[in-house]
């Protein structure tokens, strides 16, 4: 074994565990249906407690990379063959149709708020009133890129980013940057606005159905599009949740044929996961995702914000084709939202929700 626990790294013993041992399942080098070391083992030959294996292992788990049998120990269920993963005929254990008031509570704190509204009218003065740059306002930018290095592993510079007044906005400069001329692949069922959208757009649409670890295998393999729009963490209104081995298929489809895949990642900051769902976008070798993301849940509907990272070959296109779009969002609400999430209170909300959450579930089961 060559794992290697760096105490001198900021990241917990269990999480640098689990990437290790993530990164030899999908390389190959523990094989689909191969049985993984046990948990004393992997304590003994590494030097740390069963506890901090167990809780890389549970990742994992979640994650759909292993499994644990009964009596058996740990086996790989992630698929690295280049074909397709056929989709599972078991009980439907990924799917959990939603509504929109089963949620945990996860309203942000109207005090902090607006505490955080009234530093910022009392700091920034009457440059509030200055016209955004067209891409929104390089403190927010440069907020989101910081914050999304440290909570998702997304590495991408301030250039990528675009914000604008929410995914619909977004969906339609996204049809202007890669061409109507292009077919686009949409879940099915979805969100009714992503379809809605691209019909408006008058572009050639197919719609996918959903299994229970995420699209029909044959469905995508079959697919003609150019582009698949995902969510890849609960669709709605399914709530189907991409498995490990489903992204990795998704990344493979893309590709081939100069393919995009549109990475609608709403809601994925309040999993119950340990840590924070893996992206397409950070997994990526072929510089082909566009990654979006809003704060309608997190912080509030009413302030229609959104923003969307792009590839970086697709970043200086956007600047020449659409760099004269004015961004949609005020000056105001972006610079509030930048100082939510440097001062930490964004951050620490999420946290109280995934903890709650987290409470809710144990106390179900």
């Amino acid at each position: 074994m060559k794992y290697i626990i760096e105490k001198s790294q900021n990241t917990p013993a269990y999480l640098q565990l689990y990437k290790q041992v993530r990164d030899d399942i999908v390389k190959g080098i523990f094989p689909y249906n191969s049985k993984l070391p046990s948990k004393r083992t992997i304590a003994e030959e590494v030097g740390v407690s069963t506890v901090t294996v167990e809780h890389s292992y549970g990742l994992l788990i979640e994650e759909g990379y292993i499994e644990a049998r009964e009596r058996s120990g740990y086996f790989v269920i992630f698929r690295t063959d280049d074909g397709f993963v056929a989709s599972s005929k078991g009980e439907n254990r990924h799917i959990f149709p939603l509504s929109h008031h089963e949620e945990t509570k996860a309203e942000f704190p109207f005090s902090v708020l607006a505490k955080t509204m009234r530093t910022v009218i009392s700091n920034m003065g009457e440059s509030l009133l200055d016209v955004s740059p067209n891409q929104g306002s390089l403190e927010l930018r440069q907020t989101i890129q910081k914050y999304l290095a440290r909570s998702k592993g997304i590495i991408a510079d301030a250039e990528q980013i675009v914000i604008g007044s929410g995914s619909e906005y977004l969906y339609n400069l996204i049809v202007l940057l890669l061409g109507r001329d292009k077919t686009y692949a949409v879940e099915y069922p979805s969100y009714k606005k992503i379809k809605q959208v691209y019909t408006a757009s008058e572009v050639n649409i197919r719609e996918l159905p959903l299994g229970n670890e995420g699209i029909d295998s044959t469905a995508l393999r079959n697919c003609d599009a150019d582009v698949l729009h995902i969510s890849p963490y609960r669709s709605y209104p399914t709530g189907v949740t991409a498995s490990a081995s489903k992204r990795h298929e998704y990344l493979r489809w893309a590709g081939k044929e100069d393919r995009f895949i549109v990475e609608d990642d709403f809601e994925s900051e309040f999993s119950v996961s340990q840590k924070a769902e893996e992206t397409l976008f950070s997994n990526t070798t072929l510089d082909n995702v566009i990654y979006m993301n809003t704060f309608s849940k997190t912080i509030s509907p009413s302030f229609r914000v959104g923003y969307m990272i792009l590839p970086k070959r697709l970043a200086e296109k956007f600047k020449e084709q659409l760099g004269f779009y004015s961004c949609t969002v005020p000056t105001y609400i972006q610079f509030v939202l930048a100082e939510l999430i440097s001062n930490g209170d964004f951050e620490r909300h999420i946290n109280r929700v995934r903890r709650a959450k987290r409470r809710a579930l144990s106390e179900s089961q």
